[in-house]
């Protein structure tokens, strides 16, 4: 067993992948033989994620608070504390904040072998971020 704190420490997520204010602690890099990342992200009210996928797909469970996801071509769904959303490889997808509450949420992926990792798209217009279910 190994017990360890956030190595970098919280980061302010990179703005060329969200919009709005966004923090990472990153909890697990690929080691060894482990092609896992597990990242803890905290998003502030209305903040969200470019449209992105990621080669082997993603696991987001909710930690705290209340926010939004979609798949393109899909709907925009509410999504809160103790959800878990499985996203398939390469879907394209965004995620974040609902618009007056902040998320906190645990992102797992699995890392490819070559060590490329998510791919990043075009922002979420505020047209397609507002599409959402906005009823709490």
């Amino acid at each position: 067993m190994r017990v360890s704190r956030s190595p970098q420490g919280t980061a302010v997520a990179p703005p060329e992948w969200v919009t709005g204010a966004a923090w990472v602690d990153e909890i697990a890099a690929p080691e060894g033989a482990s092609r896992y990342r597990v990242d803890r992200v905290h998003f502030a009210p209305g903040a969200r994620t470019v449209w992105h996928r990621h080669p082997f797909g993603q696991i987001l469970l909710v930690t705290q608070g209340t926010g939004l996801v979609q798949c393109r071509g899909g709907e925009v769904h509410i999504i809160r504390t103790g959800d878990s959303v499985r996203i398939a490889p390469d879907e394209w997808h965004w995620h974040g904040a609902f618009p007056t509450a902040f998320m906190t949420h645990l992102a797992i992926e699995e890392v490819a072998e070559d060590g490329s990792e998510a791919e990043r798209g075009s922002q979420v217009t505020e047209t397609e971020y507002s599409a959402g279910p906005f009823a709490p």
